[in-house]
């Protein structure tokens, strides 16, 4: 009857991502009056599982396979609906992300599950089982009502603070009888994303579009990221244009995120852009063009040429660091 809510972890260490996803399920599990179960795929150490005690997980169910070191759709599917069958959950949460939007839909397919995907808010149990999204590239919000015996959940990152207590979970080793079909797609090889801080679970962001004029000034955005201890990102033109690796592009096509804080430097602000980053708690818009549409949608705006104004940024960055030490 438990909660159960998949936990993502990079070389054994676990995303904080997914640790925001554990302790939203967590809140889900005391208004059933149930308990929460991690699950957990690939090799990592037996230690980092009981931690995830601290962040309100009751156990953990480990499949020690080398084979999802790298995570596969079709594997982590199996894993999950015998997880669920074993425990009896009606809710599965997982992440609104990459690996999330391909588990989740085929979790709900074997199940009969419902499925909202990008979740903003804990669910509505007083009218039933409501949850809140985005609709309509982020201008609107949907109330979906979920009436189906089993509900699949996937939550936007970066919605809800995580906050540390105590305790240790339970780890018990899940037996699944996986078939060869699960492991039919292979990793050839895995190209490790550079930078100080992953996209995904930034809470800052500093970002370029054309306005940039080219991949030799990109510097300007990678020295202003360092020193706020930011991950950087990219418009889709920007990506197009090979500027930037693809992984960087945030917008309708691309990724989604929900930063504290989201720096646009050179960027118009196209309705494609802000529907991945329209969730962002503050956005600072720096462009020459007073008429950019970004505008609109900003918290903060500069009127300016983004070559001159993100070195002063950068050194008013450092001098207030360099005054607070």
């Amino acid at each position: 009857m438990s909660v159960l809510v998949f936990v993502e972890h990079i070389e054994g260490v676990i995303r904080k991502t997914s640790l925001e996803a554990l302790q939203y399920a967590s809140e889900i599990a005391k208004k059933l009056g149930t308990t929460t179960t991690a699950v957990v795929a690939g090799q990592i150490e037996e230690t980092a599982l009981q931690d995830l005690g601290a962040y309100d997980a009751q156990k953990v169910l480990y499949v020690a396979d080398a084979r999802l070191n790298e995570l596969n759709a079709r594997a982590c599917t199996r894993i999950l609906v015998t997880a669920a069958q074993k425990e009896n959950s009606q809710v599965i949460v997982l992440l609104h992300d990459v690996n999330g939007r391909a588990i989740a839909p085929r979790v709900a397919i074997q199940l009969k599950a419902g499925f909202v995907a990008g979740a903003l808010d804990f669910p509505d149990l007083e009218k039933g089982f409501v949850v809140k999204k985005s609709a309509f590239s982020g201008k609107a919000f949907a109330y979906v009502n979920i009436t189906s015996p089993v509900i699949i959940i996937t939550l936007s990152p970066n919605t809800f603070p995580i906050v540390k207590a105590e305790g240790t979970a339970t780890v018990e080793k899940l037996q699944v009888a996986f078939e060869d079909k699960d492991f039919a797609i292979k990793v050839k090889s895995v190209e490790k994303i550079t930078g100080e801080v992953p996209l995904a679970d930034a809470e800052l962001v500093v970002s370029g579009g054309r306005g940039m004029k080219g991949p030799e000034n990109w510097g300007l955005i990678e020295n202003l990221a360092h020193e706020l201890g930011a991950a950087t990102a990219c418009s889709r033109p920007v990506a197009d244009s090979n500027w930037r690796p693809h992984h960087e592009h945030v917008g309708q096509t691309g990724g989604t995120i929900r930063p504290n804080l989201y720096i646009a430097a050179g960027i118009s602000g196209a309705i494609q852009h802000l529907a991945g980053v329209s969730g962002s708690k503050t956005i600072v818009v720096i462009n020459k063009d007073p008429e950019a549409p970004f505008f609109k949608a900003a918290n903060y705006g500069v009127v300016g040429d983004v070559m001159e104004i993100l070195p002063k940024l950068t050194e008013a960055v450092k001098k207030f660091k360099a005054a607070h030490h």
